[in-house]
């Protein structure tokens, strides 16, 4: 098929409807940092920056960064960056390092939005060389409009039975946000003593979090939790709420889905991969590829893959049809080729898999991948249209 056929098809047909996210694609990232600055703290804000992007310039995968100006609005300022690829600028942007050097800036800042996008298609005046050497995303992919999110956090040893009522038993806030903003689903987990919540929406991710943090059960929920928490917080001091919300978040960093509507039987699932120190990036790559492989299987259960990572944490969240027992191979990481499965397992901190769950069973090291399933604690779904 010649290059102009394929362009006079329409984009559905030429464009895999199956991977709606990745971050492993190897292009180029622009990340627009939107900012509304308090009256008044211009020059403040100013002298925070200068200090904050001397620091980011050494940042490995950093390119360059500019900051802007509104020219109808004083108080909005626009930073956008650009990274050799997605996976440095998150190891980054996750790390306590990035906690501690943008703290300067809160009291500066009213409020902020953070994008981020891969390069496609660019015109510059560079040369056909330096431009071979740019490297941009392939194709466009065709998403279905929700976006997915996480949180995750620890309790303290002995609480989780405790916290876990307190998860299951609250009432759900009213899923419509505004006018464009709906909240979808929420699913939490447990594994030993870590939460997740994973949520789903549609529309603006920032405004469905802050309308569930304004809901009075929502909040009194959280409250209730607090004494449980192993790192501190108080939600009166925003300060506070900001940093554990921060050092909280679990990026969503791929998922897959084989499109069309959810099958009435489907059930949820979660399963936590704790990482070897340094190895959660190349872990979350290999899980996202079995996942891929899995959408190209007609035979696999799996409907729907997210895949959360921040440091050295990964959790795969799936949507199978059916119930899955202990021994299906769904539950173990295993790729087409096996040089990738050993790998993976070899990323694996074993020492936290068997705290969390049973060893493995008869040496079979995948199969002992089964104690990374996580206990659900409650999923709430709302029409989502």
């Amino acid at each position: 098929m010649t290059m102009s056929e394929q362009l006079s098809q329409p984009l559905t047909q030429r464009v895999s409807k199956r991977v709606s996210q990745s971050v492993f694609d190897g292009s180029r990232l622009r990340v627009v940092l939107l900012l509304d600055l308090y009256d008044g703290a211009q020059e403040q804000f100013m002298e925070a920056y200068e200090h904050l992007r001397n620091g980011v310039a050494s940042v490995p995968g950093h390119i360059s960064d500019q900051l802007c100006q509104s020219i109808e609005n004083p108080s909005q300022w626009l930073i956008s960056s650009e990274w050799e690829s997605a996976p440095p600028f998150l190891a980054w942007v996750n790390s306590e390092e990035h906690v501690q050097m943008v703290r300067p800036l809160h009291s500066c800042v009213k409020d902020t939005r953070s994008m981020r996008f891969h390069v496609l298609r660019e015109t510059t005046g560079v040369s056909a060389s330096e431009s071979a050497t740019r490297r941009l995303q392939a194709s466009p992919r065709i998403g279905d409009g929700v976006t997915r999110h996480a949180l995750t956090f620890t309790v303290k040893p002995g609480s989780e039975q405790a916290v876990a009522r307190l998860l299951a038993d609250y009432s759900s806030p009213q899923p419509q946000v505004d006018e464009t903003t709906r909240l979808c689903r929420t699913s939490l987990f447990m594994s030993g003593n870590r939460v997740v919540r994973a949520i789903e929406v549609r529309g603006d991710l920032l405004a469905a979090l802050r309308h569930v943090a304004r809901q009075p059960e929502a909040r009194a929920v959280e409250e209730a939790i607090n004494p449980y928490l192993e790192q501190a917080r108080d939600l009166n001091d925003p300060e506070s709420a900001r940093l554990f919300f921060t050092r909280a978040a679990l990026p969503a960093v791929h998922a897959v889905t084989i499109g069309g509507s959810l099958p009435e039987n489907a059930r949820r699932q979660a399963l936590y991969y704790p990482a070897r120190p340094g190895c959660g990036l190349r872990l979350a790559e290999l899980l996202a590829r079995q996942a891929e492989e899995a959408a190209d299987d007609e035979r696999s259960p799996v409907y729907s893959s997210t895949i959360f990572l921040r440091d050295d944490i990964v959790v795969r969240l799936i949507d199978v049809r059916g119930d899955l027992d202990e021994d299906d191979p769904v539950l173990s990481p295993v790729l087409k080729d096996p040089r990738e499965t050993a790998e993976l397992m070899s990323l694996l901190d074993s020492d936290a898999i068997a705290a969390g769950g049973r060893p493995p069973r008869g040496g079979d090291s995948a199969q002992g991948l089964t104690s990374t399933r996580m206990e659900l604690i409650t999923d709430r779904r709302s029409p989502c249209a």
